[in-house]
């Protein structure tokens, strides 16, 4: 169990104090359908479909990502779909051991069927988890920050075990200190035996020059920072990362619905 954490004056709540309530999210690295334009994409996704999503029943919060630099990036934005119930979250959206998904009902049912319109939906990863907070310097509030999102794999003579126990108590104290991260947060898999990744690694900034100084441009998987705790989390990564199975997207995040602050 993740114990209460005080980071630079912040006071976190975790895993096992009173009254803390987990967030389930479900993230989704998206591809655009063939023939259609990034530019195309972005603008359906966040006039027409991105109303229907924030009305999918149980989603206490909806925010999307997009790449900062959409030429270099692997893929085209990220959705990232907040629960309080992990059961509606499975309702709405599936569970992981697929791509795709069949919901019955609903707002859910809408928002699938609009998938269809601009999404190339079995090329397109996703993980289902609980957001696990390890800093927050900005009060919850992510509109407009800039977001390195990382799907980590580990390395292959590791179990998902010693995987999270090197993330959690080992990376994520020199992580933390990496310059210009105002908000880190994890993602854990619920169902790691079927997910398609072992976690999300999200670090946030308020400058977009920062984030790249610290960890890369987003045409590369991989990345060699100057400054020294950014160099030490570098050097750490190989000790329970895959870093070239690892997807990621620089982008920048717009809250579209928030019932949880």
């Amino acid at each position: 169990m993740l114990e209460t954490t005080r980071d630079d004056g912040c006071f976190i709540a975790g895993r096992g104090d009173p009254g803390y309530m987990p967030l389930y999210k479900h993230v989704a690295l998206l591809v655009r359908k063939p023939g259609l334009s990034h530019e195309d994409f972005v603008d359906y996704w966040q006039s027409t479909h991105t109303p229907i999503a924030r009305e999918i029943e149980g989603v206490v919060k909806y925010t999307t990502v997009i790449p900062t630099a959409a030429d270099e990036a692997e893929f085209d934005g990220i959705a990232e779909l907040y629960f309080e119930d992990l059961d509606a979250l499975y309702d709405a959206l599936g569970s992981e051991g697929s791509r795709d998904y069949d919901p019955s009902k609903g707002k859910a049912k809408e928002a699938r069927a609009d998938v269809d319109n601009f999404l190339a939906i079995e090329e397109r990863p996703r993980l289902i988890g609980e957001e696990v907070l390890e800093k927050d310097e900005v009060g919850g509030d992510t509109d407009g920050l800039y977001k390195h999102s990382a799907f980590l794999v580990r390395k292959d003579d590791m179990s998902h075990e010693e995987f999270l126990d090197h993330w959690a108590n080992t990376h994520v104290p020199i992580a933390r200190a990496i310059p210009g991260v105002v908000r880190y947060a994890r993602v854990i898999p619920t169902q790691p035996e079927a997910a398609e990744f072992d976690g999300i690694a999200e670090l946030y900034f308020e400058d977009l020059g920062a984030l790249e100084a610290a960890l890369g441009q987003g045409g590369s998987r991989d990345y060699d920072p100057d400054d020294p705790k950014s160099k030490a989390a570098r050097e750490d990564v190989d000790n329970f990362l895959a870093i070239e199975k690892r997807p990621r997207l620089i982008g920048r995040e717009t809250v579209q619905k928030d019932e949880t602050r």
